[in-house]
């Protein structure tokens, strides 16, 4: 099965996409090459990279969820923010990652052998992802922000040279904030209002982790909105299941969450994990 395919953003940049949806993205400097996130560790994702690259490649990781950062031991330098830590050793397991090939892959994923999924290494060692680092890959640099809410640790990414934005699963058109390790929603609006201040004037263009590689530029104006929304009790409130947990869509949207207004973000939340 072809797992992996690639799009050239631009001469330095490139984002792989799997073929269940999810999308990483491949920073090439002079030397060696940042990869930002790299999927839930299943048909050697590192052997795909030295199609693209002889470089050495270094991982950097928005969070720690089983379709963001399984393929973590196949590669030797690996930053993660801390507070993920948990999260990723709770779901590298291979069973774990089997169901959520069946779930993005449908009856395809049976073609899939328990060998061809990364070996669960739930004591991998990371180094640790803080906000305000910068790492250079001459000519260019990637440039690290924490931005919790869909998760403790989460962390997006900027390139500044290029003046683009990798916002992961932190604020995108359909936010998981429902779980038990979303923050409550009052707290996410406030670290997009900070986030969306460090960042002002920054970046022109924003891409994120699944289906739809480009946001809209204004996603984090828009979520503001969608937060006030929901705090005011004016949400749309579309029904939402996901893996046994109930939730809700604030704004209406098709299947593939496009908005019926035309915006970009939405959210989908618990309406008992607002304030706390």
């Amino acid at each position: 099965m072809e797992l992996y395919t690639s799009e050239r953003i631009n001469k330095n940049l490139t984002s792989i996409r799997l073929k269940s949806g999810e999308l990483l993205y491949l920073l090439e400097g002079e030397t060696k090459c940042a990869l930002v996130d790299c999927g839930y560790g299943v048909c050697c994702l590192g052997e795909y990279i030295k199609t693209l690259t002889d470089k050495p490649v270094t991982v950097f990781l928005t969070h720690g969820h089983i379709d963001h950062a399984m393929a973590a031991p196949e590669f030797e330098n690996v930053y993660l923010n801390k507070k993920d830590i948990p999260i990723y050793q709770r779901q590298c397991a291979v069973e774990e990652r089997i169901s959520y090939a069946h779930a993005g892959l449908g009856a395809e994923a049976d073609k899939l052998k328990v060998e061809d999924y990364t070996p669960a290494e739930p004591e991998k060692n990371f180094h640790d992802l803080e906000h305000g680092m910068i790492f250079d890959f001459a000519p260019f640099h990637l440039e690290a922000y924490e931005f919790p809410g869909h998760t403790p640790g989460s962390m997006i990414f900027l390139i500044p040279e290029m003046k683009i934005l990798i916002l992961g699963d932190a604020c995108n058109n359909a936010t998981f904030m429902f779980d038990e390790m979303c923050s409550p929603l009052a707290e996410y609006k406030k670290a997009l209002l900070i986030i969306r201040g460090q960042l002002s004037g920054k970046y022109d263009r924003v891409f994120i982790s699944h289906h739809v590689m480009e946001a809209d530029v204004e996603v984090m104006d828009q979520m503001i909105e969608v937060c006030d929304e929901i705090l005011a009790g004016e949400a749309d409130d579309l029904p939402f299941e996901f893996m046994g947990m109930k939730a809700f869509i604030a704004k209406k949207c098709n299947e593939r969450f496009e908005r019926e207004d035309g915006k970009f973000a939405n959210l989908i939340y618990n309406k008992n994990k607002l304030f706390k």
